[in-house]
């Protein structure tokens, strides 16, 4: 749930980004003035003069940028050799991978849903369509292509940097969330916050993707909790909204409305079939297939491959 990129005219440390430089990249996609791997590929010399005006558009706006311009084009030429023999026209790749012989073909999205650019948490979100949008404008795959989408979701909700966190504990219990699950942001390495989890996030994830089945993961971690809640709605000025609002401040002002269940109080850890799972437990995973409308697939309790439970 957290935010993982960066941009221009907002204070990264104020969005909570990873500092990475993604967001320019896509204000130049955006603007029309970024360069591509194709353009690298084709005429250097053309590319050269759309670089230098680039960087130096680039110098103007932030005075203290400095950019050794014909050292990067000197980098840039070499890398161009490299990669060549590795780059493909990716339209026509992926029709022929479609129209050739039968194969299995795994597209995995980076980030998750609420860190779209269109549809998450805005302002405080990634720059690029997380959801399954993402693989039509992302690799040019016609909607009717798509078959099976799958949706990870942990056993609780957790999130990196600043924004709206509704279910968010800021309490012991977050901490244990956070120690036992090592919740550290991949990138920054900061420590992410921990919370109940919150199946309107997930519904409305579901809204926009249409999952057709969900990995359910770390499940273990929750093995130490007697009572277990479930964020199931939430309220506005005391009525019950049936929609995820938009706008953060709103977002910011909702409360919780919880279901509690019985924690299991036992180790998961080494359970590899659904029977093996505490009653307690399989409670949980068939109360979040029923809420959200989707069946669960995978159900994680720990870190390595034998620690995933495949139900069907």
């Amino acid at each position: 749930m957290g935010v993982e990129d960066s941009d221009f005219g907002q204070s990264p440390h104020r969005l909570g980004t990873t500092k990475k430089g993604i967001g320019p990249v896509y204000a130049s996609k955006a603007s029309r003035t970024g360069l591509r791997i194709c353009d690298l590929l084709s005429d250097f010399e053309e590319f050269s003069k759309r670089f230098r005006v680039l960087a130096n558009q680039y110098k103007a706006m932030y005075p203290t940028l400095s950019i050794d311009i014909e050292g990067e084009l000197e980098r840039l030429k070499g890398y161009s050799e490299r990669v060549r023999p590795l780059v493909k026209d990716g339209v026509y790749f992926m029709y022929k991978a479609l129209h050739g012989p039968p194969k299995k073909i795994l597209v995995e999205g980076a980030n998750a849903t609420l860190l779209d650019i269109d549809f998450g948490t805005y302002p405080f979100v990634t720059s690029s369509n997380c959801t399954v949008g993402g693989v039509c404008t992302g690799l040019g795959i016609p909607p009717h292509n798509i078959g099976k989408v799958y949706g990870v979701v942990k056993a609780y909700t957790t999130r990196v940097g600043v924004g709206a966190f509704p279910t968010e504990q800021s309490n012991e219990l977050g901490e244990v969330l956070q120690t036992r699950g090592r919740e550290v942001g991949v990138t920054t390495g900061r420590r992410r916050r921990c919370g109940w989890l919150d199946l309107v996030l997930v519904k409305y994830a579901h809204m926009i993707n249409g999952f057709s089945a969900l990995a359910l993961t770390k499940l273990d971690i929750l093995d130490t909790l007697e009572e277990i809640k479930i964020g199931v709605g939430y309220k506005l000025e005391g009525k019950t909204i049936p929609y995820f609002p938009a706008n953060q401040e709103v977002l910011n002002k909702v409360q919780v409305e919880y279901v509690s269940l019985p924690g299991w109080s036992q180790s998961t850890e080494d359970v590899r079939t659904l029977g093996e799972l505490p009653e307690n437990a399989r409670k949980y995973v068939r109360f979040i297939e029923e809420y959200v409308g989707v069946p669960i697939k995978w159900i994680g309790i720990g870190k390595s491959r034998e620690c995933m439970i495949k139900l069907f």
